[in-house]
């Protein structure tokens, strides 16, 4: 398998932009229809995520048995869309009809072979993550939503509580689809930490255009039932009673996985009055935007290893610390610390540029790549190798 050949001939692919994806959708659902009530009826996300995820796997398709998390990852996630095996062959025939297409005289009998080999390897690690997942948990958990409460303009917590046993760790992520938007899943990060209720908090921030975080702060009501697919990540979890002192650096309603550690630390100081040194700062544009503050203002009062900073980037007249909260970050003790950082995926870039820069060793620096298209996990992971660009 010839990974250069297979990259420069998805770079070639790619210059032909929305066509790609149009393409290979409309031989998918041409050549197999019954696959087509499996999607939204809007497509337009959907092709963002295909050529997203497509672009990631070819670019490591070098090192596909070394990195397979990812695949691995999806192989179960896409449990909750009912794709089983026979659906693999449905999609690669069409994704080599795609190649073939754009790639024209290009496309010959070793660049086929190298990408029916990368694919096989694909699909093999995918199907194989998912019918282990199915030996011991369902495909998707039905929870009702008990609470909705609009904490600002745009911005609502969420509870729901699942009908059985869900298991997460504080840090992961969970998709969540809604019934005013079937087929349509979208994640969120629990906000605490495991109940004995197994209720779950999400913090849900209304994003322009959006149709699941619209219609989640909208219309989403007490009652409703809502689909959770199984908690993935690790990268932003921590072992119990690990002593490691902590920066952790939110955007907006990346607070959400942080506060869930923050509630588990918590837990464990009150069990031990032992916990680790940690100090978050939470970056908003606006003021109002810290929709958390009382709980975490109180935290920071009663909790002697708890120090909290609110940062606040685009109003002028704010008393407090103002700017960008990855480049406040930098400013900070990072000496012994391990940084959990979660936002946006500019945030998130420029945080990591920050913290490298100032000299905090990229392997101490935490995030989730999941919560990004895969474009954005280059350019994020792209900032870890920028020590020296301190803008």
């Amino acid at each position: 398998m010839d990974a250069y050949a297979l990259q420069r001939s998805w770079d070639r692919v790619t210059r032909h932009g929305e066509q790609v994806p149009l393409y290979f959708y409309s031989h998918l659902f041409v050549s197999h229809p019954e696959v087509r009530s499996m999607f939204p009826l809007s497509m337009a996300n959907q092709r963002d995520k295909l050529v997203s995820a497509l672009g990631r796997i070819v670019s490591n398709a070098d090192r596909i048995e070394n990195d397979a998390d990812f695949l691995r990852h999806l192989g179960r996630d896409h449990r909750k869309y009912a794709v089983v095996a026979e659906h693999y062959n449905a999609v690669g025939a069409s994704l080599c009809a795609t190649l073939k297409h754009f790639l024209g005289s290009e496309w010959d009998e070793e660049l086929a072979a190298d990408w029916t080999a990368a694919y096989q390897v694909i699909a093999r690690i995918m199907v194989e993550a998912a019918e282990t997942a199915s030996e011991t948990s369902p495909d998707w958990w039905d929870a009702e939503v008990v609470s909705v409460e609009r904490r600002t303009m745009d911005l609502t917590l969420l509870t729901v509580r699942p009908g059985r046993a869900f298991h997460f760790r504080p840090g992961q992520s969970v998709s969540m689809e809604i019934p005013q938007r079937p087929r349509q899943w979208r994640y969120f990060s629990p906000a605490n930490a495991p109940r004995r209720d197994g209720s779950i908090d999400l913090h849900v921030q209304q994003i322009d255009g959006g149709q699941v975080s619209t219609a989640v702060v909208r219309s989403l009501k007490v009652g409703d039932t809502v689909k959770l697919g199984a908690p993935v990540g690790e990268r932003l979890t921590r072992q119990a009673d690990d002593p490691s002192d902590l920066l952790m650096v939110a955007g907006g309603t990346g607070l959400a996985p942080l506060r869930a550690v923050l509630e588990e630390i918590d837990q464990e100081w009150q069990r031990s009055r032992t916990a680790p040194r940690v100090h978050l700062l939470h970056g908003v544009r606006m003021p109002w935007h810290l929709y958390d503050r009382p709980w975490l203002r109180e935290l920071a009062q009663r909790r002697p290893w708890f120090e909290y900073t609110e940062v606040v980037s685009d109003d002028p007249s704010y008393p407090g610390t103002r700017g960008k909260v990855g480049k406040v970050a930098a400013r900070q003790a990072l000496y012994g610390r391990t940084a959990m950082v979660c936002g946006g995926p500019q945030m998130v870039g420029h945080t990591l540029e920050q913290l490298t820069a100032a000299g905090m060793h990229p392997e101490r620096i935490k995030y989730e790549h999941f919560y990004y298209a895969a474009a954005d996990q280059h350019t994020a992971e792209a900032a870890l190798t920028r020590s020296g660009d301190n803008r």
